[in-house]
């Protein structure tokens, strides 16, 4: 946490290619977050191993995309599988300047052929002595699906974080129709932090012309202070998601 406050970015790396899957851009995408300086990220669709892609790209990295992103500037992060494969697996991932407390990621597929997770971990902010539970989520694309995900997400709040405990929830929710609102706001007093700063979700997807509201960053228990759509160069040319960066104060 700086003078500004506490930093948090969302972003779906889109397994480090471009919209069209033509380019691989994690090089390019590591720099654009590192101009954003962050203190936590929220990254979906990380790709932690894959054996067919690293023999025949040139520059891929000889690590995890996530310890390729985190090095020299987020020395803690955590991952978490939600899908697995013969070549390998990707998932989520947080990114961190300030150190675990402890994580753990939690199953949330309705469907054998449809891995999903949501990745639970609690930083300590060495500024205000205080906890942070965060949770980076990636929701599927069907509307029984996520709503299914949803309630998952409200079990693991009501038992797993203090009420009067700073919370941020974000990530890819593909809920472009806006039904985790109600529960969200109603059941686990949460606030979309866009939303509250510009009377709107955020549109990020696709990157290019953003039209559905698609990633978004939820909280209590702290203090927002601003909340922009990372939509001008470079970031429309990377992946097919815009990134979402907000400051809170706790």
């Amino acid at each position: 946490m700086n003078e500004k406050g506490l930093r948090i970015l969302t972003y779906n790396i889109h397994k480090g290619f471009n919209a069209g899957n033509r380019h691989f851009v994690l090089h390019q995408i590591r720099e654009a977050l590192r101009t954003a300086d962050a203190d936590l990220l929220f990254l979906q669709e990380m790709q932690g191993e894959h054996r067919h892609r690293e023999k025949k790209i040139a520059n891929w990295p000889d690590r995890s995309q996530f310890e390729f992103i985190a090095e020299d500037l987020w020395p803690f992060y955590v991952y978490g599988k939600n899908a697995i494969y013969d070549a390998g697996h990707h998932g989520n991932a947080i990114l961190s300047k300030h150190p675990f407390e402890r994580s753990e990621n939690i199953n949330v597929s309705p469907f054998p052929w449809a891995s999903r997770s949501m990745l639970h971990g609690v930083v300590r902010i060495p500024q205000s002595d205080q906890d942070v539970h965060i949770v980076c989520i990636h929701f599927g694309f069907l509307g029984k699906e996520r709503r299914l995900q949803i309630g998952k997400l409200c079990e693991r709040i009501d038992s797993h974080v203090p009420h009067g405990a700073p919370l941020i929830v974000a990530g890819d929710f593909n809920d472009w129709l806006g039904q985790a609102e109600h529960l969200f706001h109603e059941h686990l007093g949460l606030q979309e932090v866009f939303r509250k700063t510009h009377g709107r979700y955020a549109r990020t997807f696709p990157s290019w012309l953003p039209l559905l509201q698609m990633d978004r960053i939820y909280y209590r228990g702290l203090t927002p202070v601003s909340c922009e759509r990372l939509d001008r160069a470079p970031w429309y040319k990377l992946s097919d998601h815009a990134p979402l960066l907000a400051s809170f104060t706790l």
